[in-house]
């Protein structure tokens, strides 16, 4: 006569049969990236949506625990702008971009490298890994000089040089630091703060860092968190893959306008800097690292060479 644990509880079944089936999936993908570097650019609502954010640490720390090597660089924008609001100082930008000055970039190396650097460390630590918060002042690895970028005045015509303070740009990488970490079995947090040749500190666009660090450890893959779902075609469909010169007509043509251009920018000069593959792709859905790298095709816009 059988009894209640004879019987299969079918509804535990059909879960752990696909849960089975997931893996199963995944194993290709795991033996593709495994002793890979993984450089995730982590920034926008998936930064402030909390639920989101916890799910990004435990995704992160599985990378890490099925063989991977992933860096994580962060931004803060919306944080700097509270922390600004709060101690009355007033931003000013200049074509979309904010001006910095001595009074500013205090404020944004404290809040990059202080508190939201410790938050993400603190995401990825509490689901069972070993973060470790870094800024590019860390053990030189980035070296950086003032942004330099010339405008056109719309009423004359006339090009000037737009100074924006102390905003940088990284003029070299050093990755001795990221290497130390990573070999020691943690996981590397950096904040997109850098320093110049004269000790001064420059506040770094977060793209541009996680490109450059991509670029310099020859990554497998640079993950960039945005809020799109990557880059869309003319009539807004998800274009999966672009190579560099897709991606040189498509800004010439129009299809990739406002600011997509300095991500895809960043992307292509990762890929020419030696990273297999650039993805832009939407951090608010969520696993969206595990998505993109464990299942064919992924979920948002490949540039590759």
């Amino acid at each position: 006569m059988s009894g209640p644990q004879d019987k299969f509880d079918e509804p535990v079944y059909e879960s752990a049969a696909e849960q089975a089936k997931i893996l199963a999936h995944a194993l290709p993908f795991l033996r593709r990236y495994a002793g890979a570097t993984i450089v995730v650019k982590y920034g926008g609502h998936a930064m402030g949506e909390e639920d989101l954010a916890h799910m990004f640490g435990r995704d992160i720390a599985l990378l890490k625990q099925v063989g991977m090597n992933p860096v994580v660089v962060h931004g803060g924008g919306p944080q700097i702008n509270a922390m600004l609001k709060r101690l009355a100082i007033q931003s000013t930008f200049i074509d979309g971009l904010r001006v910095t000055d001595e009074a500013m970039v205090e404020v944004v190396e404290m809040v990059l490298a202080g508190t939201v650097n410790k938050m993400v460390t603190g995401l990825i630590n509490r689901a069972g890994a070993l973060a470790v918060g870094i800024c590019g002042k860390d053990g030189g690895l980035i070296r950086a000089r003032k942004l330099s970028r010339m405008v056109t005045d719309p009423g004359s015509r006339i090009e000037r040089v737009l100074d924006l303070g102390f905003v940088g740009e990284p003029e070299h990488v050093d990755v001795r630091v990221i290497h130390a970490l990573t070999g020691a079995g943690l996981i590397p947090v950096i904040a997109p703060v850098g320093v110049g040749a004269d000790g001064q500190t420059y506040n770094i666009n977060a793209d541009t860092i996680a490109g450059a660090i991509a670029g310099a450890l020859g990554a497998s893959r640079l993950l960039m968190l945005t809020d799109v779902a990557g880059v869309l075609d003319a009539e807004k469909k998800l274009i999966p893959e672009m190579s560099v010169a897709d991606v040189e007509r498509g800004i010439a043509d129009g299809v990739i306008t406002g600011g997509m251009i300095p991500k895809v920018e960043n992307c292509v000069d990762a890929v020419k800097r030696g990273v297999k593959g650039a993805v832009i792709l939407d951090g608010r859905q969520p696993h969206a690292c595990l998505l993109e790298l464990f299942t064919e095709g992924g979920i948002g816009t490949m540039i590759t060479a």
